[in-house]
C-alpha cells in the first residue's frame, strides 16, 4: 500500500491514512472503525504534516490512548508505532524515517487571551467532560445558550471567534477539537464534587444561601404550624337609652 497507513490488529484491516485528519473510534461515521466497547465513539484523530503524522487522543474516553504503551494526549509517530485505542491494538507503516528521538512530543502552543464572555462559553462547552460521568460530547451552542442565558447566535459567533483564536480549522467535529485543546491547555478545570450536582443557576448563589429554604432566602422566615391564638369573643354593647329629664314640679 503506497504511502502512511494504520492495520488493525484483530482484524488485519489496512486503512490508508488521509492525506489530512483520519478519524478513528467505535462510531459509525470514523474513518477507522474497532469495534470495541472499551473505545469511545469518536476516540483519536491521526492528523498528516507533510512528511510527518501525529496521534490525538481527544480526551473523550477514560481508557485513553497508548503509542508503545505508552498513555499519551499528542505524540508524533514512527514507522511500526503500536497504537493502543482502549483495549484495541493498531500499528501504522508507511511513515517517512527521520532522526529524531522516539520521545519528541508536539509543543502546544500558548492559550489565546480571552475574554470573560469566551472565557463562560469554553467552560460551558466543556462542562460534560469535566463530570464524573461518560463523556459522548461537548455541549452544543444550544445547551451553552441555555446555560449562559444567552441566545443561540450570539454563542455561535463567540465560538466562530474562539475556531479562530484556537486555530480550529474548518470540518467536522469542530467543537470536539475546541474542548480537546481546552482542556489540555488547562483553560478549564473539574468543579468540586459539591457543586456539580447544583444547576447553574444556584451556582452563583452564595454558600450560606443554597443550604437554606427557598422561603428564607427570600427573607420569609417559614414557622411550624403554630396554633392561632384565640381572641375571646367580645359581648356587644348594650343599646345605648336616651336619658330622660325627670320634670320639675309646677
Amino acid at each position: 500500500m503506497d504511502g502512511p497507513y494504520i492495520r488493525v490488529e484483530d482484524s488485519g484491516l489496512m486503512m490508508p491514512l488521509r492525506e489530512d485528519v483520519t478519524t478513528i473510534g467505535r462510531g459509525r461515521s470514523v474513518d477507522v472503525h474497532l469495534a470495541d466497547p472499551s473505545v469511545s465513539r469518536l476516540h483519536a484523530e491521526i492528523v498528516r504534516r507533510g512528511p510527518y503524522a501525529y496521534v490525538t487522543d481527544l480526551g473523550l474516553s477514560r481508557n485513553g490512548t497508548r503509542v508503545n504503551g505508552r498513555l499519551v494526549a499528542r505524540r508524533v509517530l514512527e514507522e511500526g508505532d503500536v497504537l493502543a485505542f482502549g483495549s484495541a491494538r493498531c500499528r501504522v507503516f508507511g511513515i517517512a524515517a527521520e532522526e529524531f528521538t522516539a520521545e519528541v512530543e508536539l509543543r502546544r502552543p500558548a492559550a489565546p487571551e480571552l475574554t470573560r464572555r469566551e472565557l463562560d462559553v469554553v467552560t460551558s462547552l466543556c462542562r460534560p467532560a469535566l463530570s464524573d460521568e461518560a463523556f459522548v460530547a461537548p455541549a452544543t451552542a444550544r445547551e451553552i445558550a441555555a446555560d449562559l442565558v444567552v441566545t443561540e447566535a450570539a454563542v455561535k459567533q463567540h465560538l466562530l471567534r474562539l475556531y479562530q483564536k484556537f486555530r480550529i480549522p474548518e470540518g467536522a467535529n469542530r467543537r470536539v477539537r475546541l474542548a480537546n485543546e481546552v482542556v489540555a491547555l488547562g483553560l478549564v478545570r473539574p468543579l468540586p464534587s459539591a457543586e456539580k450536582v447544583l444547576p447553574s443557576a444556584e451556582r452563583t448563589q452564595p454558600p450560606a444561601e443554597r443550604t437554606q429554604p427557598p422561603a428564607e432566602r427570600s427573607g420569609l422566615a417559614v414557622q411550624a404550624d403554630a396554633p392561632t391564638p384565640s381572641v375571646p369573643p367580645q359581648a356587644a354593647p348594650a343599646p345605648s337609652v336616651p336619658a330622660q329629664v325627670a320634670s320639675a314640679p309646677i
